[in-house]
């Protein structure tokens, strides 16, 4: 008869492959496998903010299609190594990657401590440049109904405080199930739209194939270029490579998104108590060494595969649909689209080339900003509820009261940012290095950690670890380029 302490050591069986997964290949397996979209759709959507809206049309809009290898060097970094890496970890453990960041050598939770830290300080200064421009097309659209004795600019401002006071009060109410939903509508939505809209304005799709693999180029900006963007060129680039798929968080939540929908290690009977074995052990050595076991746990990974490749499609064709739109119809007419009226200015481009194209360009911008905005609480509050009960496990940790204050404080910070009225640039300069190109390269170098504590049968292919490593390279690469660049510029501002 064996011991508890016998019995705890044993490793644990993989769950059986189920479903489609054991089917041979068929239009039906095809269907039922990329019905498993969700959680990277989340991601995609979530993604789809000033970044994708106003950073790279502006980029498009005086580089032409010569940033296209840009977006789409963003999209295979965090869209697929760094969404799939946090995510694997999970999936093949069974074990939140909280728990396992927390065990970091150093202080207790030190580096989730600072992802939370750097969410937080970034969040407002990403929020303004995601809202203002809406509030100030929203003026626009609107401007005949309201007094004209209240000038443009409180207005916009006023919109805007009532665009993130219901995002945030729909964000409150919103659960995972319903949210999940929603951003497959919008994601459906983004991609149907975009290629409408980039299809009418007729691209040069040859130039566009030759801008998306131009890697490293760098294009001389035209004279009419917005001043900041020809006086700091690297850091607009930096920036743009930063806005493209969002900020950290959106990566972190990503592996507590796969386990909510069981996938992998995390849909076994007993996964509390594999869990809870995780928690006591430095390493995770109670997965199976058999090869037929190793082989089945990577065939239950499946949907993990499909919705980080279906979510990385869906954000590529997207964003450079934004930026190829740009390239086709502003560039020729030397557009800088400086200020908040952005998205207004876009508008009525858009109007000169078809009186269509301005409806598609309303309905792809509102829905995808909105989608942004009222799913990032949920993000806020579940990273942050799975930080804390790893980092204070004798502490309860209320998601509900987490989403709550996080709202809070979001409304609070918002509102001061938008009347102080600083300038767009700015903000997204310091947003980008801080939520995304900083703390993204800390999250990749995590994942490469998290990759090396599975045991040696269970890590990642070869040629995904060579990916891996790239990927770590250029995130580091541009958090040096966005770091340097914002510390030249603000040293000129100051001096």
């Amino acid at each position: 008869m064996q011991t508890e302490d016998t019995q705890t050591t044993e490793p644990v069986d993989i769950p059986p492959v189920t479903g489609p997964y054991t089917e041979p290949w068929s239009l039906k397996k095809i269907i039922a496998l990329a019905s498993v979209f969700g959680p990277a759709a989340i991601v995609a959507s979530v993604s789809i903010g000033a970044g994708e809206t106003i950073v790279v049309v502006r980029a498009g809009a005086w580089a032409g299609y010569n940033l296209l290898w840009l977006v789409l060097l963003s999209c295979v970094v965090k869209g697929i190594f760094v969404t799939y890496l946090l995510g694997r970890y999970t999936a093949v453990s069974g074990e939140y990657i909280g728990n396992r960041l927390a065990k970091l050598p150093g202080p207790r939770g030190w580096l989730l401590i600072a992802i939370v830290i750097f969410e937080m300080v970034g969040a407002p200064l990403a929020w303004v440049p995601i809202a203002k421009p809406c509030g100030a097309l929203l003026h626009f659209l609107f401007k005949d109904m309201l007094s004209s004795g209240i000038s443009q600019l409180v207005w916009e401002n006023l919109i805007t405080a009532c665009f993130i006071t219901l995002a945030l009060l729909f964000g409150l109410r919103i659960s995972f199930e319903r949210l999940e939903k929603q951003q497959l509508i919008i994601c459906l939505i983004l991609v149907v739209g975009t290629i409408i809209g980039t299809l009418m304005v007729r691209p040069d799709f040859g130039k566009a194939l030759v801008g998306s693999l131009r890697f490293g180029y760098l294009p001389e900006f035209p004279e009419w270029a917005p001043q900041d963007a020809v006086e700091n060129p690297l850091l607009t680039m930096a920036t743009a490579f930063g806005y493209v798929g969002g900020s950290v968080m959106g990566y972190v939540v990503y592996a507590n998104w796969v386990s909510m929908h069981r996938w992998g290690m995390t849909a076994h009977q007993n996964i509390e108590a594999i869990r809870q074995r995780a928690t006591n052990r430095d390493k995770v050595d109670y997965l199976p060494e058999q090869p037929e076991q190793v082989s089945q746990l990577r065939q239950i990974l499946a949907p993990l595969r499909w919705d980080v490749g279906m979510g990385a499609i869906v954000l590529f064709i997207v964003t450079g649909a934004f930026m190829i739109s740009g390239a086709a119809v502003l560039y020729g007419m030397q557009s800088t689209f400086e200020g908040w009226s952005l998205l207004t200015d876009q508008a009525s481009v858009w109007k000169n080339i078809h009186g269509s194209l301005v409806w598609v360009y309303y309905i792809c911008i509102v829905v995808a900003l909105w989608g942004t905005l009222q799913a990032l609480p949920e993000i806020y509050a579940r990273v942050m509820q799975e930080f804390f009960q790893a980092i204070w496990p004798q502490r309860e940790w209320n998601y509900d009261t987490l989403r709550r204050w996080v709202c809070l404080y979001i409304f609070l910070t918002t509102m001061v940012l938008i009347w102080l009225n600083i300038p767009f640039d700015i903000l997204t300069q310091i947003a980008g290095f801080i939520l995304a190109n900083f703390s993204i390269a800390l999250m990749m170098l995590a994942a490469l950690y998290l990759n090396a504590k599975l045991p040696a049968a269970y890590r990642t292919r070869p040629s995904m670890f060579v990916g891996a490593l790239i990927s770590a390279a250029v995130l580091i690469t541009f958090a040096g380029i966005s770091g340097w660049g914002l510390c030249v510029k603000l040293a000129k501002l100051l001096a």
